[in-house]
């Protein structure tokens, strides 16, 4: 450990923080001042990634020294933030500073120790809460470590996570983490579609085409119901007869066991299917399919698709 605060173990590194949008945004700073100052500051490169995502990866490279100063900021700008939302709030205790670093699960095992010793270890020696997640991150070979207490002690914690990271490389390829686009619901109305974001909902051009290409193509209706949120498809529609005749030997696969089969087309469809008795010298059956246009050709697309 002294040789590696007196930059002996001056190599390259890069760590990789999980961060929500808050805390990115006070990262930032206004007009992006703040992180100027720590990049200018530390000498660290500090990337963050893009910004429509609810979490977002903060990427820390440099020299290890450069490594250290930028988390010193990092902690000391989260626990400015825990002081300044205590200020008017009824809470006695201090909630600690909190850091989520994505680590390669390979190099997790070497954190943790035999039997938990390395990290129980950090745990004792620096003061800082360590807790490594049993799962991967989504899509990825990462997994998440949680750092949590004073400021000087997780600067100390993070100070050995190098050491044991820089002491044993990762194996294999790793697939990094990527934070995925929170999807907005999609809601649609009078025709048009709109994605909620936050309190509003925001009219979305591109799926409104989609939505209104699908209006004109029956089949593709949503799945046949009468929702008089979507147009067209009012539950005024006239109802229609439509007859099929199916082969003898296909009409088992359109009923399916003891008609599981036939009742998913019902319901999906929303139409009414009556299959007439096999009669006698005839190798086909009369399929009676009652409903508005869309429940019709709705039935038929699913039949013909069995």
């Amino acid at each position: 450990d002294g040789k590696a605060s007196e930059g002996g173990l001056n190599v390259t590194l890069t760590i990789r923080l999980l961060m929500h949008g808050k805390e990115v945004g006070s990262i930032i700073g206004k007009k992006g001042e703040t992180v100027k100052k720590m990049r200018e500051e530390s000498g660290a490169r500090i990337n963050i990634s893009e910004g429509t995502c609810p979490e977002r990866i903060v990427t820390i490279t440099g020299p290890t020294d450069a490594i250290f100063k930028a988390f010193s900021m990092i902690a000391l700008k989260f626990e400015e933030d825990i002081n300044a939302s205590m200020t008017n709030s009824t809470v006695t205790s201090k909630p600690p500073v909190t850091l989520r670093l994505v680590v390669p699960a390979s190099q997790c095992g070497s954190l943790i120790g035999k039997g938990g010793s390395k990290i129980k270890e950090i745990r004792e020696s620096t003061g800082a809460q360590v807790q490594v997640a049993g799962d991967m991150l989504p899509n990825s070979t990462e997994r998440a470590v949680t750092i949590s207490g004073t400021p000087d002690a997780i600067i100390q914690c993070v100070k050995q996570i190098c050491v044991v990271m820089l002491e044993s490389p990762p194996k294999g390829a790793t697939i990094p983490y990527r934070p995925k686009p929170a999807s907005a619901p999609i809601i649609f109305a009078g025709g048009q579609a709109f994605t909620i974001q936050g309190q509003y909902a925001i009219p979305h051009p591109d799926l409104t085409k989609l939505h209104q290409l699908a209006m004109q193509h029956p089949p593709f209706t949503p799945l046949g119901q009468t929702t008089p949120g979507f147009p067209g498809l009012d539950a005024t529609t006239p109802t229609s007869s439509h007859e099929l005749t199916i082969p003898n030997d296909l009409i088992g696969c359109i009923i399916g066991r003891q008609g599981s089969k036939i009742n998913e087309i019902r319901q999906m469809s929303g139409a009414q299917i009556k299959i007439a008795n096999a009669t006698e010298g005839s190798a086909e059956r009369q399929v009676t399919i009652t409903g508005s246009p869309a429940n019709i050709s709705l039935a038929q697309y699913l039949i013909n698709a069995r």
